[in-house]
């Protein structure tokens, strides 16, 4: 059974559950929620902001002394159309947090831009923002790490299946319950997947997130019969945790071949599998580290496994690069 006793434990399993279902609430109230974009063009949300300022809320009253980093900013909301935003997350953070103003949200959200210490949490609030706008699958990812290394993550999936909260804690395994009400947990086991033509690849959903020609190389070395499974966000981590997939690739998009890889973006999902059996690595066959700040700057890509296909993929990933 999962072991709660560690208060990070429970606080991130009862945040992001309460973080999870907030997003959904925001979606079906707004149907399409309209977003804004950042610098880079990605896209932002009510949701993203609303989430990030209520865990930064929580955070700063269960752990005044940690360090928080976080994805999003409020540069996005200082327009005129920001400050509408700015008026609906508001909105939407009142019934968690009574009374709060306009320049409470945006202190809250900033709280995210903390530095890199021995102790800090980090933060995606939607992670996957292109399926949230999809009504498609997206995640709040939440990881705490020490000394760079992850040691507790929580992912809220309301999208999949009935809605998955999935939590982690080094050396205690990964667990599945049900975010509407935790009461039954699962504890999660990769699969057992040998051989690489039975395996399943689980990939980025969005093209512009990969490199299609290598994935279509790797897939044919590996000889894989199954049809590669697209998907947003770091769902993926979460199934195949749940030994729903085989291997995940994270490749460098020939757009951007130096893009570097941020900490919120697989800091749980690595935990959860790592507890689930598997093995998280870059692309080079080096553990993840994130001890330098807001991104992977050490790893190039990543590659996550069932554990038993890790140095099969690592050998061909080599022979692509040669």
């Amino acid at each position: 059974m999962i072991n709660q006793v560690r208060p990070e434990t429970s606080f991130a399993l009862n945040v992001v559950k309460q973080s999870a279902q907030l997003a959904k609430k925001i979606w079906q109230e707004m149907l399409i929620p309209p977003s804004l974009s950042k610098e880079d063009q990605s896209p932002v949300t009510v949701a993203d902001f609303a989430i990030q300022a209520l865990i930064s809320h929580a955070l700063a009253n269960s752990f005044p002394n940690d360090c928080f980093i976080a994805e999003e900013d409020t540069g996005p909301l200082k327009n005129g159309l920001g400050q509408q935003t700015l008026q609906q997350i508001t909105n939407f953070l009142t019934t968690s947090i009574p009374d709060i103003n306009q320049q409470q949200v945006c202190d809250l959200i900033d709280r995210g831009r903390g530095e890199c210490a021995s102790r800090f949490w980090t933060l995606d609030p939607i992670d996957g923002t292109k399926g949230f706008l999809r009504g498609d699958q997206y995640a709040v990812a939440l990881a705490l790490v020490e000394k760079g290394q992850v040691q507790v993550g929580a992912l809220g999936c309301p999208n999949l299946d009935e809605g998955w909260l999935v939590i982690a804690t080094r050396g205690e395994g990964c667990w599945k319950t049900s975010l509407n009400g935790h009461k039954v947990f699962d504890q999660l086991q990769v699969s057992d997947c040998k051989n690489p033509r039975l395996a399943t690849i689980l990939r980025s959903f969005e093209s512009a997130h990969t490199n299609e020609e290598q994935m279509k190389q790797l897939q044919k070395i590996l000889g894989t019969q199954n049809k590669p499974i697209p998907m947003d966000s770091q769902a993926k981590y979460a199934v195949l945790a749940a030994g729903k997939g085989d291997l995940l690739f994270r490749l460098s998009s020939p757009t951007h071949p130096n893009y570097q890889e941020k900490i919120w973006d697989h800091a749980t999902g690595s935990l959860l599998v790592e507890e689930s059996g598997g093995r998280v690595t870059d692309l080079e066959g080096n553990n993840l580290d994130f001890s330098q700040g807001r991104f992977l700057s050490n790893s190039r890509g990543v590659l996550a496994s069932n554990g038993h296909l890790h140095s099969i993929a690592l050998e061909v990933l080599s022979s692509q690069s040669c």
